[in-house]
């Protein structure tokens, strides 16, 4: 049985991540040629060394610091899921919230995690005033129908942090 909860500052150790299997084998993904979106072959593993480990413990620590919302879905007490949402507004009329992180371990991808982090995520940002999440995300194929089957579409504004970043990345937003 897969439980949810938010995570604890002092959770966030590579300890937490003993059992989760990053990996995605990814094979296509979309990118913007000429202002119109097309499929194109990509192939890679997508996976994360221990200095990306590293760095993520250090960016779910910050969110939570900052006030942020870091939740985690186990199963029989191992994580294998996860999603953070920076508590800092921003875009037009400061309407965004930024979901920065939402990563499901391998072994459990396809049984409802993400959806139920996602909607974790969703009424975080709605219960803090945010009318839509903003997502740079992952331009995998499998990715980009997940976010779609979340109701995200492409974003109205794209922030440009998110872009310098990413710049392969779709920039996404969900109205809340």
């Amino acid at each position: 049985m897969i439980t949810y909860r938010k995570l604890k500052k002092d959770e966030l150790n590579r300890a937490l991540f003993a059992r989760f299997i990053r990996t995605q084998n990814v094979t296509k993904c979309w990118r913007k040629i000429d202002g119109e979106w097309t499929i194109q072959n990509a192939a890679f593993v997508d996976d994360w060394t221990e200095q990306e480990y590293s760095i993520l413990i250090s960016s779910l620590t910050h969110t939570v610091e900052t006030g942020g919302f870091v939740a985690g879905a186990f199963d029989n007490g191992d994580l294998k899921g996860f999603v953070s949402v920076e508590s800092r507004f921003f875009g037009g009329g400061n309407q965004y919230l930024d979901l920065s992180s939402i990563h499901v371990s391998q072994d459990m991808r396809g049984k409802g995690v993400g959806k139920e982090l996602f909607r974790l995520a969703k009424d975080w940002a709605k219960s803090r005033g945010a009318r839509k999440l903003y997502i740079s995300a992952h331009s995998a194929v499998e990715s980009q129908a997940f976010y779609r089957a979340m109701g995200c579409a492409e974003a109205a504004e794209y922030d440009r942090e998110h872009v310098e970043k990413e710049p392969c990345d779709c920039q996404l937003e969900c109205r809340l």
